[in-house]
């Protein structure tokens, strides 16, 4: 065990547990299959040891076998991380920000999401996935994206090798009329098999080309969705999130400006975020780096302040016609605003917004809460963390 957890490292034995899902078993019999058959048709059969080439084909096939059960093995057994039960944040008032799962008895950190197979708070949760019967987050998803990206480079070689195979094999027997098809196959006639190559033989290589070119396809797909998101420093939940997000601002009805909070600028500062030479990827899964005109919690609360005074009126007749007649049909209060109030949007339409007003310490101890619609005239979105402001402005009024 000490010699496998230099390579694999577990968070307790139980984890071994997770290898009797029907996930891994399928993956791991897949990636047994394809790579026994490679090396014993390039054995036996297609390219023998003896010769050069035969030599580096071998050892290019032990290569992929092994950098691939490597990260397979770290994205099950190091998991993504998990939030501490019954975490709350170091600032209090941060809890404004967050949701509390009743599950875990805490907050949610940003990103992090509730996995109900895992029964755990999830650091940057990207999905559950089942061939690996964990989570794919924070600490294993570059694990995780290079097994999907060395699973097809590996099958693609074994599927050349079994067609490579049946192919030289079966040249003499049948006539494929390839008569255009020139291949070099003075080194495979040079030497005398091991054993012939049979009808169970030519099924089973013909079986394990149909596993990797089917592996190759769908787990190269995987590939291509998961680098998107990475190079935006997103995960496949926040690609949903920010749809919710940008509907929320009524983005596409009133081209208001939205950012990715996490994007930092370009794909290259984006993918170090989750690649690094030491495997381990940066940051502790609380907190991230954001864009400058963002804060921790934009993604799921947008800060407006408001710019007008407004008296709470359901159908307010000086905000325009347009607010007057377009006021939300519902029986959710109206929050009056005055000038300088700070709120958290949740939801909108192209005149109104709903969210709830950021009150002073007192009133959240207390337990208060302020929320309901107001006009979109009203308020102007706030590109910087206001507590974070509000906190160095008072710094600096108590060095003057």
């Amino acid at each position: 065990m000490k010699f496998f957890s230099t390579f694999v490292t577990f968070e307790n034995l139980h984890e071994v547990r997770r290898l009797c899902h029907w996930g891994p078993i399928i993956a791991l019999s897949v990636i047994a299959i394809c790579s026994t058959m490679a090396i014993l048709d390039s054995i036996i059969w297609y390219w023998p040891l003896d010769t050069t080439g035969g030599s580096i084909n071998f050892l290019m096939l032990i290569n992929w076998t092994v950098l691939i059960l490597y990260n397979y093995f770290n994205a099950m057994f190091v998991g993504p991380g998990y939030i501490p039960l019954g975490w709350k944040p170091e600032n209090q008032l941060e809890t404004q920000y967050l949701q509390f799962c009743r599950v875990c008895q805490g907050f949610k950190a940003p990103r992090s999401h509730h996995c109900r197979k895992c029964n755990r708070c999830v650091m940057k949760m990207d999905h559950h996935c089942p061939w690996i019967n964990n989570c794919c987050g924070h600490s294993n998803h570059a694990y995780f994206t290079s097994f999907l990206l060395l699973a097809p480079l590996g099958c693609s070689h074994a599927a050349i090798i079994f067609i490579m195979t049946m192919y030289t094999q079966l040249y003499e027997r049948i006539s494929f009329g390839w008569s255009t098809v020139k291949i070099d196959m003075s080194a495979v006639r040079q030497f005398q098999p091991l054993m012939p190559f049979s009808v169970p033989a030519f099924a089973a290589t013909l079986f394990a080309l149909g596993l990797a070119l089917g592996t190759t396809i769908a787990v190269g797909m995987l590939f291509v969705i998961q680098m998107k998101v990475i190079l935006r420093n997103k995960t496949s939940i926040e690609s949903w999130i920010e749809e919710k997000a940008k509907d929320r601002i009524q983005h596409y009805q009133t081209g208001e400006e939205f950012i990715f909070p996490y994007d930092l600028g370009t794909r290259w500062l984006n993918f170090k975020q989750v690649f690094t030479w030491s495997g381990t990827p940066r940051g502790d899964g609380m907190e991230w780096p954001v864009h400058p005109k963002c804060h921790q919690h934009t993604l799921t609360q947008v800060q407006y302040r408001a710019v007008e005074d407004y008296n709470g009126a359901c159908c307010p007749l000086n905000k325009g016609l347009q607010t007057f007649f377009r006021t939300p049909c519902t029986e959710e209060p109206r929050i009056p605003l005055s000038k300088g109030d700070t709120i958290l949007a949740t939801r909108g339409t192209k005149w109104w917004m709903y969210g709830d007003k950021v009150l002073t310490d007192e009133e959240t101890i207390a337990g208060e809460r302020v929320r309901g619609w107001f006009p979109r005239r009203c308020v102007e979105k706030c590109h910087y963390d206001t507590a974070a402001s509000e906190k160095k402005d008072k710094k600096v009024d108590e060095r003057d």
